[in-house]
């Protein structure tokens, strides 16, 4: 017999061995596939500078949920929407924030370049506003016309100035605009040297009162409150992404939920993160910011209704014609071509 060939001891030495390689081999075989998962390198970029609502995603860094989904994101400020889209579009990232109106304007101009979908709604209802002074006599949106207004011309706003027009029973070709850098429209106001601005609620307000003008002297008119319902701000993924690592793209819209909820949850702890990544900024000022950013356009009551992240179907489709027929696009897009709902979080996540 072969067995007769080996000692008693020897058998017994070799049967604990084997014993102890199946027992590993099956605990590793019970770890879940995240444990064997490789680090998938993200590079996103924001909309805008490092400012109070970009807490959303520096929070999101650094209370470790990217790391926690295997992603090694690195997080690079904006310069704009119309930036954001063309830094994915050319490969230089993977994910980035940018207004809805600039995903729509770039599908619908381009329509065999390459493609990007929304994949994640920020901001249920656009920040875009008119911002005048009250000595300006304008305390109602039909006091705009026959004045001028100041904007750079990439400004949503100033884009979707026909839908607030129409929604306001205004003559559009009323209002001359003057065409300024971004930093110098709230100096330009406050100046007196033209009677109003557009420019996001929750940057020109404060910016207007960094130049030394008083809040009650100001009237505004936030786009959302005068009947244009547009959607705002939201996460934008390469196609090259969504098809070669949708793992990735629904691991980072997970942990980015995750970071939005503990944002609204408690400001002050995202504004902790900003300044670690942004020294120079002031907290208090911030810390304003992104409670206009949150209350006003993200945790909306519509939002705290239906959860995170989502949109609706219909309203989508009457945006983009909207959007379309005001920027004067070449073709109007399907709302399957901007948003794609297949890496939302589950309901229950997606709750306020």
């Amino acid at each position: 017999m072969i067995s007769a060939l080996f000692s008693a001891p020897w058998r017994r030495r070799m049967a604990v061995r084997v014993t102890a390689a199946l027992v590993c081999a099956a605990s590793v075989g019970a770890l879940p596939p995240a444990a064997h998962a490789q680090t998938t390198r993200v590079r996103f970029t924001l909309d805008w500078r490092v400012d109070g609502p970009g807490a959303i995603a520096l929070l999101t860094e650094g209370k470790g949920y990217f790391k926690q989904e295997k992603l090694d994101v690195s997080i690079d400020a904006g310069a704009g929407s119309g930036a954001a889209v063309q830094r994915i579009v050319s490969g230089t990232h993977d994910i980035g924030f940018a207004d809805i109106s600039s995903v729509v304007e770039y599908l619908a101009s381009n329509p065999s370049g390459d493609k990007l979908q929304a994949v994640y709604v920020l901001l249920e209802r656009a920040p875009s506003t008119i911002f005048v002074m009250k000595k300006s006599g304008i305390d109602t949106p039909a006091g705009l016309a026959g004045r001028k207004l100041a904007a750079p011309v990439f400004d949503a706003g100033r884009k979707a100035w026909p839908l607030f027009a129409k929604a306001n029973r205004i003559d559009p070709a009323s209002v001359t605009w003057l065409n300024v850098d971004p930093a110098l429209r709230e100096t330009l106001m406050a100046r007196g040297e033209v009677d109003g601005i557009t420019g996001f609620f929750y940057t020109s307000l404060l910016n207007l009162e960094a130049r030394g003008v008083k809040a009650s002297d100001i009237t505004y008119f936030k786009y959302a409150d005068y009947g244009v319902n547009l959607y705002g701000n939201v996460v934008v993924a390469s196609q090259r992404m969504i098809k070669e690592n949708p793992q990735a793209v629904a691991a980072f819209v997970r942990a980015l939920n995750r970071g939005i909820k503990d944002t609204v949850r408690d400001p002050k702890e995202g504004i902790r993160y900003v300044k670690q990544r942004e020294g120079i900024i002031d907290p208090a000022v911030e810390e304003r910011r992104l409670r206009f950013f949150l209350d006003n356009f993200l945790a909306t009551p519509q939002v705290r209704l239906t959860g995170l992240g989502g949109v609706d179907k219909a309203r989508l489709r009457t945006n983009i014609v909207q959007i379309v027929d005001a920027y004067g696009l070449k073709r109007y897009v399907s709302p399957e071509e901007v948003f794609n709902d297949a890496f939302l979080p589950v309901d229950a996540e997606r709750k306020l």
